[in-house]
């Protein structure tokens, strides 16, 4: 969504990065392209004023016309600027002492309620949360059946004693009284001591009185904890005024945008925060109901400004990765096993957990500079190297060696792919194999750089050999030359033997001590060549 503004505010960077000082002109032109970028995103125009007003009375201050690398200094308070718009700090649910906890969901038909009701449910439960979802739209068609279906594959309960509207027309149906469903809805969570509530209700295609009357009466029936307004992230100019017209007639504690992986310019998502004081607290990131995270300002400033989200991506990975399959992996290296493509295969696996390539790739930092190569990565890639693996004997992933050209065909066609297809595949795999002994080898550390000090080969200085010269010689010529015949044969002197001064023996190497158990490298270290 924030691809365009990335790469305007990142192009307009790279120019301030050819300047060793910064003008009052050089910061004036960098203000002015930044508020372009801002306004073509469709942000707001008091936060755009707001913002690069800030940006220029700290440009010009002694912060960046007294450091070493202005450009930079630049960068970091823009980044520190966007932050503060977007919210400031991250804000989670404020959770009921005494449960449950109520939810109440407002916003406009269209921007996604329904979907997220189900996808915040799923989140809550990750944590250890029994959350129930209250189906109080009983006024758009089908909306019912709709939490219902959504509530069943996050594996929720929904409170729906009402079907609703089955029309076609927008109407609420006669008899039903969403206001008598949401207060039911609390009541059963009590009786059933489910310790969340989440409330979805009606929305309308504009702001109306009946729809504020409606919110506001729920509001008042079932005393919620949180008023979430969901806004779509891809509304632009108008998503100020709907939730300034949200606020004032029903008032909200906290924000979610949905739809945050459109391709619109995203201005709501840097306006909402600053026009209403409200943070926000969660994002819905594509259509799965796993799609779905925590709002951190300064993690979403990084994405904007192409630094990166290496810590979601952690979170994701933390999340997906299955602990005792990673431990069993590190051990199998650490022994100096293998890499197979039995393991490659549970890798992939263990990744596709983690949702998207696209996205996640998209997280590293200095990808915008690939966006175009990451725009055309199919993700279908994946499943074919999956299906190329799985066509193959086990004893072909053990010792893909064995594969010949009668394999090779054979995996092809049970793969559905082409011989080119698998040679690729296993030319791949031969060079991650290599790398993976190699990291072995160096105790877990990246190949080039070894874990002890100095990083492996391209230390800079390396550290000096003892020297073979015995310190503390004695006078007497008959000691000295014992200590000396010693030294050479590697033995302690008889003096080291009897014990030191505190009485402690000289230390014994372990009988089983085998000298080529250790790390490659380390003869260097010791004086070795």
């Amino acid at each position: 969504m924030f691809a365009t503004l990335s790469d305007r505010l990142t192009s307009t960077f790279k120019n301030l990065r050819t300047k060793g000082r910064l003008s009052e002109a050089d910061i004036d032109a960098t203000v002015r392209e930044i508020r372009r970028a801002l306004l073509d995103a469709d942000v707001a125009v008091p936060v755009v004023r707001q913002f690069t007003g800030a940006i220029r009375e700290r440009a010009l201050s002694a912060e960046v016309s007294q450091a070493l690398n202005p450009a930079q200094q630049v960068v970091k308070i823009v980044n520190e600027e966007l932050v503060s718009i977007l919210g400031g700090q991250t804000r989670t649910l404020n959770l009921a002492k005494n449960p449950p906890t109520v939810i109440l969901l407002a916003g406009l038909q269209g921007a996604g309620k329904t979907t997220l009701a189900g996808k915040l449910a799923l989140h809550l439960k990750g944590q250890g949360h029994t959350p129930i979802l209250v189906a109080a739209d009983l006024q758009r068609p089908n909306a019912v059946t709709q939490l219902q279906v959504v509530g069943e594959r996050a594996g929720v309960p929904v409170f729906a004693p009402h079907p609703g509207n089955q029309g076609a027309d927008d109407v609420l149906p006669q008899g039903a009284d969403p206001v008598a469903v949401a207060r039911q809805g609390v009541e059963t969570a009590t009786a059933r001591q489910h310790d969340v509530v989440i409330v979805d209700t009606a929305g309308r295609l504009g702001i109306d009185a009946e729809l504020m009357r409606q919110a506001a009466d729920i509001r008042d029936a079932t005393n919620p904890d949180e008023v979430l307004f969901v806004i779509d992230a891809m509304i632009g100019q108008d998503a100020v005024t709907t939730a300034q017209a949200f606020l004032d007639g029903v008032g909200f504690t906290g924000v979610v945008l949905s739809k945050l992986d459109g391709d619109a310019r995203g201005g709501a998502a840097l306006s909402v925060a600053s026009v209403t004081g409200r943070p926000i607290l969660y994002a819905s990131t594509g259509e799965k109901l796993t799609d779905f995270e925590v709002f951190h300002p300064d993690r979403m400033a990084g994405r904007i400004l192409d630094m990166g989200d290496v810590l979601t991506l952690i979170e994701q990975a933390e999340r997906a990765f299955d602990q005792d399959q990673a431990e069993k992996m590190a051990g199998k290296l650490a022994a100096g096993e293998d890499f197979t493509l039995a393991d490659f295969l549970e890798q992939m696996q263990q990744l596709k957990k983690m949702g998207s390539m696209k996205k996640m790739l998209g997280m590293m930092p200095g990808m915008g500079q690939m966006r175009e190569a990451l725009e055309n990565f199919d993700e279908r890639e994946v499943d074919r190297i999956e299906a190329i693996v799985r066509s193959m004997t086990p004893g072909e992933r053990d010792n893909p060696k064995i594969i010949n050209g009668s394999r090779r065909a054979r995996i092809a066609r049970g793969s559905g792919t082409t011989p080119t297809d698998v040679n690729q595949l296993l030319e791949r795999f031969d060079g991650a194999q290599k790398m993976m002994k190699q990291m072995a080898r160096n105790g877990g550390g990246m190949p080039g750089f070894g874990n002890l000090p100095g990083m492996g080969k391209k230390a800079r200085g390396r550290v000096a050999a003892p020297s073979k010269r015995v310190k503390g010689k004695s006078g007497n010529p008959a000691k000295r030359a014992e200590q000396e015949k010693a030294a050479l044969e590697g033995r302690p002197a008889a003096a080291a033997q009897q014990g030191s001064a505190f009485g402690l023996g000289a230390p014994k190497a372990p009988a089983d001590f085998d000298p080529s158990q250790l790390p490659s490298g380390l003869d260097r270290f010791l004086g070795g060549r």
